[in-house]
């Protein structure tokens, strides 16, 4: 009878092992040299971006001085001459409404007479950057140029930024920012919402929309006219910035004689003159 013959079991589990050894050596080898040879896989994260000079911001509707209320809301200031409460609350202002008084603030006054109104308000936005490498400044600064853009006001002088195009101010504030509600730094709306406004048709070229270099580190002044079937309506709007704080001042006057025009010098040099007091006080720490 033939027999079969059959290889010792030690043998077989030796040559079996052999083989497995043999194939995660080489497995592991080239799975551990692509690890190895890819860059930029560290770990580290990258620097945060650098912080802003403001860390907060201050209490605005008693940042405005009260002399400069009554120059800026003259109807107001004579209806109340006589009248120390009503002075008071006119003079004390409407806080807006926000979500973060740490990132950002704003007041409103409004005056009204038979002859029209004059709606005022001031905005304060502190800029924090979330964008690794990027600071708050730069982002701030990346803002401006956004509202400058959005406003087509014609940039300085060796500085393209301000010409870039961008969606609407209001839109472009907080983008980028935390996550929270959008706010406008707009007054509250005025009876020229439904008019179509253009940029300012003044004779004097020094009154047309433009940078100013004045004020903070950027800044510009823009001029708006609208008219309706109810009157006439002047716009007036400047904003700058002071390293990663954004100051929006909006001023209008509207006027229900269409033959008497808001005067472009009256406005815009009101305006100015409370962009540069607040420029002057240094926001928060």
């Amino acid at each position: 009878m033939q027999h079969r013959a059959y290889a010792p079991a030690a043998a077989l589990a030796a040559i079996v092992l052999a083989a497995g050894l043999a194939g995660c050596s080489s497995g592991s080898g080239a799975t551990g040299g692509a690890d190895d040879a890819r860059p930029g896989h560290s770990g580290a994260s990258a620097p945060a971006g650098q912080p802003g000079k403001y860390h907060s911001l201050p209490e605005p509707c008693s940042y405005v001085g009260r002399d400069t209320l009554r120059r800026m809301l003259p109807d107001g200031a004579a209806a109340t001459d006589d009248d120390d409460a009503g002075a008071d609350k006119l003079y004390k202002g409407q806080p807006t409404i926000t979500y973060d008084t740490d990132r950002r603030v704003g007041c409103r006054w409004k005056v009204e007479s038979p002859d029209g109104a004059r709606h005022l308000s001031v905005d304060f936005e502190r800029v924090v950057s979330y964008q690794p490498g990027v600071s708050d400044e730069a982002r701030a600064q990346e803002l401006y140029a956004r509202q400058a853009g959005a406003a087509h006001i014609p940039a300085a002088s060796g500085s393209p930024s301000a010409s870039a195009s961008a969606p609407s101010p209001s839109t472009s504030a907080s983008s980028g920012n935390a996550p929270g509600p959008q706010l406008s730094a707009s007054p509250a709306a005025s009876p020229s919402a439904s008019a179509s406004a253009s940029a300012s048709p003044s004779a004097d070229p020094a009154l047309a929309p433009r940078t100013l270099d004045d004020l903070g580190d950027d800044a510009f002044i823009d001029d708006r006219l609208a008219t309706a079937a109810s009157g006439v309506h002047r716009d007036v709007t400047v904003v700058f910035r002071s390293s990663n704080v954004l100051v929006t001042i909006a001023y209008d006057q509207w006027s229900t004689d269409k033959q008497h025009v808001p005067s472009a010098q009256d406005l815009q040099g009101k305006a100015h003159g409370l962009a540069r007091e607040l420029d002057a006080g240094h926001f928060g720490n």
